[in-house]
């Protein structure tokens, strides 16, 4: 079984199927709700376990009972929880989401500003298995020391930039960059998002990339700025997708593939996961997506 180390935020999240999205200081009706674990880490680790990869996460929780619903979530899911680290006095990350007829989300979210920053608690080695490493921007210190593994055990080191990397070496240290459209934006200064890869892409040797959603996933290939077209689809809840895509991703490499057909496996896990409700509860089993890219061609 392959394995993939991840190191990030998980949360418990509340997720509420809404109409439209509020616009004003009233009382709102949801039409459904689901209460999930939730989180970039989180939500991709969880994808790698229900792909059939093995999944170890590290993450920082407080001690207190929403820390227990979410390792208890993972728990269940196959994620293998040794190296989460509860914190006493801190309480755990939580968000309140809305979901839109449109398949949009609106997200609010609490991580505790006094979780603690230091990563010398984490091992100096991957575990037996570990293929390769995905880490999100929640945590930059962990972040960067997870990224340093890879290097150091020559595979690859997958950074899932959502957010722009808080550690200045973050982009670098890793194999590999998955930007969304606005962290790609802050990081280059470019609107355009093909300029900004490109411009990134001058910078710094890693191989990089932006989801895009609908419109697909941009790659930087042999300097030049290559598209990966989306699956078409009609999106119920487009939450936790991104989270997913990077898990997705990050397991495909491991196995081996290269990253065109990372992208179109990741690409493909995404696709099924936001034509269910629900946040990352609609993330596919591996039996799934293969019938999926059958179906597609």
């Amino acid at each position: 079984m392959t394995g993939v180390f991840c190191l990030g935020i998980a949360t418990l999240d509340h997720v509420y199927s809404v109409e439209t999205m509020p616009t004003r200081g009233e009382k709102y009706r949801s039409r459904d709700l689901a209460v999930v674990g939730g989180g970039c880490a989180g939500s991709g680790s969880v994808a790698i376990a229900r792909l059939g990869g093995r999944c170890w996460l590290a993450t920082r929780l407080g001690d207190d009972a929403i820390g227990d619903q979410i390792l208890g979530d993972l728990t269940r899911e196959g994620v293998d929880t040794a190296f989460a680290r509860r914190v006493a006095g801190r309480r755990s990350p939580v968000s309140a989401i809305l979901v839109d007829a449109e398949g949009e989300r609106m997200v609010i979210s609490y991580s505790d500003p006094a979780m603690p920053e230091e990563a010398d608690w984490l091992p100096g080695s991957l575990p037996d298995g570990a293929r390769a490493v995905l880490t999100d921007t929640r945590w930059g210190n962990g972040a960067l020391a997870a990224l340093q593994l890879a290097r150091s055990a020559g595979i690859a080191g997958v950074l899932d930039g959502d957010r722009k990397p808080p550690h200045p070496d973050l982009v670098a240290t890793a194999s590999h960059v998955a930007f969304s459209a606005q962290a790609l934006k802050e990081v280059s200064g470019e609107a355009n998002p093909r300029v900004g890869l490109a411009k990134v892409g001058r910078e710094v040797p890693t191989w990089l990339a932006v989801t895009l959603g609908p419109e697909g996933v941009l790659f930087v290939e042999n300097g030049e700025v290559v598209q990966s077209p989306a699956f078409p689809i009609e999106a119920v809840d487009t939450l936790g997708a991104g989270d997913v895509w990077h898990g997705a991703f990050a397991l495909a490499l491991a196995e081996g593939q290269g990253e065109r057909d990372a992208i179109r496996f990741a690409s493909a896990v995404a696709a099924i996961k936001c034509t269910r409700f629900g946040g990352r509860a609609g993330s596919p089993r591996r039996e799934e997506v293969e019938a999926f890219l059958v179906e597609c061609g």
